[in-house]
């Protein structure tokens, strides 16, 4: 349990530290941006207490907000997404999920990519609705959303497999 807590602890700091100073600063073509930070939501135990998740993923979106100086949108997002994600997990999963006996490592590539998916989608919408808040400039939150989503993914995959654990 202490090792549980010290490893995602240590998963907490670095990926704000990488979104702050690296990702954030990225401004690929002028609005293309990797939100990486997100991963931590993403991979956050299922058994946990849905409480703590849910405050520490409000945490963590108030943190990046802090630095990037963007007024709580990040937290919101996180907020949502860690709110909405046993519909994801449910959808992506299916009776895996239902059994809660999941192992992030341990199951299928196309699930776990619809899964990222889907959570980063949703965290994109969010975040980019609430930076734009204007309904005629539509066109701009779905460009941001689709291109930075695509980058985001794209990260979020490398990521998990350099750093995955092979049991064998």
């Amino acid at each position: 349990m202490n090792s549980l807590v010290s490893i995602h602890s240590i998963r907490f700091i670095i990926l704000i530290l990488i979104q702050v100073l690296i990702c954030s600063h990225i401004n690929f073509l002028g609005y293309i941006n990797p939100y990486i930070y997100v991963l931590f939501i993403i991979l956050y135990p299922v058994k946990n207490n849905r409480s703590l998740f849910i405050f520490l993923s409000f945490l963590l979106g108030l943190i990046v907000d802090f630095f990037l100086d963007s007024g709580g949108i990040n937290a919101a997002a996180s907020v949502f997404i860690a709110y909405a994600r046993p519909i994801a997990l449910k959808f992506s999963f299916g009776m895996v999920y239902e059994h809660q006996n999941m192992k992030f490592d341990a199951v299928d590539f196309g699930a776990k990519l619809t899964y990222m998916s889907i959570m980063v989608v949703a965290h994109h919408i969010i975040l980019f609705c609430l930076e734009i808040f204007s309904f005629s400039k539509i066109i701009l939150v779905l460009q941001k959303t689709l291109f930075s989503s695509i980058f985001t993914i794209i990260l979020c995959v490398l990521i998990t497999i350099i750093f995955s654990r092979k049991s064998k």
